[in-house]
């Protein structure tokens, strides 16, 4: 869901913004605000290249191993938490306001600086240590949001708590369920979501879950802009259903071993961004066009669907 997180928050927030009437600049402007904001929590991952830096002589699955295995000593615990999501986000929301006096910069300082602190208490050292960047991300978007736009500290708050609140919701289906509350000694949701008793459909079922959030942001553009997405799609999305014959070659994905099926689904989404080559008359031969890239990124998108989709009948045929 790395890239679903983004696209829920943006389709909620951006499609509100077009629902009250704002103009496509300002909505698309705050949709990616608060997709900034849902991707945010996710840096606490970065301490997985510690371990990734250990096992550096391994192979690809060795790598893939040691890079979540340390990452989940810390993932999804102080960033994905329901109850400092609201501080984070008005550290946010006040790190980028015009003007800004000694003393309100100094609250902001010191409300980002509890935070860590408390992080500190509840998980020791490591907790802070992925705090810091958590909370001077959420300072940085603030000082972009009030650079670049318009918006008031109160949408910014709004927009960022949007971001932070959702995000933990969509990691209900893959791996461990977030700690919701924490620092609180309380569990919100103890098991992971279930989509399906087979586990490689589990898998595929969470990664059309992710397509269609995706999609969801894809409409609300459309909706925002005019773009109709049908109207450019390239006919060559329907090589993705060749992925299908993959069922035979690659080991069935589960959220353990997930990552052949995953590279080598996205992957085909590469043929939205190949060039065209068309013939203009014998004497000039052969050009290559480059790909306008509204039509390589949906029909790549598209691709992907089409690969998703056959490996899933086939799968279900075959397995």
């Amino acid at each position: 869901m790395f890239v679903g997180h983004a696209a829920v928050a943006f389709a909620l927030v951006a499609g509100v913004a077009v629902r009250r009437g704002w103009t496509a600049e300002r909505a698309l402007a705050v949709g990616l605000l608060a997709g900034a904001f849902a991707a945010l929590p996710d840096v606490d991952i970065a301490y997985a290249l510690v371990g990734l830096a250990a096992a550096a002589s391994g192979d690809a699955l060795t790598l893939a191993s040691a890079f979540w295995s340390t990452g989940n000593l810390v993932h999804r615990a102080v960033t994905h938490s329901l109850v400092l999501a609201p501080p984070v986000a008005l550290v946010g929301a006040l790190a980028g306001p015009a003007r800004q006096d000694t003393r309100l910069a100094a609250g902001v300082v010191a409300l980002a600086a509890g935070v860590v602190a408390l992080a500190w208490s509840v998980s020791g050292p490591l907790g802070a240590v992925v705090t810091v960047p958590f909370v001077l991300g959420a300072m940085v978007l603030g000082v972009l949001a009030r650079r670049y736009t318009d918006h008031a500290p109160t949408t910014v708050f709004a927009v960022g708590l949007v971001g932070l609140v959702t995000h933990p919701f969509g990691d209900l289906v893959t791996g461990e369920p977030p700690a919701m509350l924490y620092p609180l000694d309380a569990t919100l949701v103890a098991e992971r979501l279930v989509l399906a008793a087979d586990p490689t459909l589990h898998l595929l079922a969470a990664f059309g879950v992710e397509l269609a959030t995706v999609w969801a942001a894809v409409a609300v553009v459309g909706a925002a802009t005019g773009l109709r997405p049908r109207t450019v799609v390239s006919r060559r999305a329907s090589l993705g259903a060749g992925y299908a014959a993959t069922v035979l070659l690659i080991p069935a994905p589960t959220l353990d071993l997930s990552y052949p099926f995953v590279f080598s689904v996205l992957g085909v989404g590469l043929v939205g961004a190949l060039p065209r080559v068309r013939l203009v008359g014998t004497a000039d031969g052969p050009t290559v066009e480059p790909p306008d890239w509204v039509v390589a990124g949906l029909t790549g998108l598209s691709a992907i669907t089409v690969a998703w989709l056959a490996y899933t009948v086939a799968y279900v045929v075959v397995g």
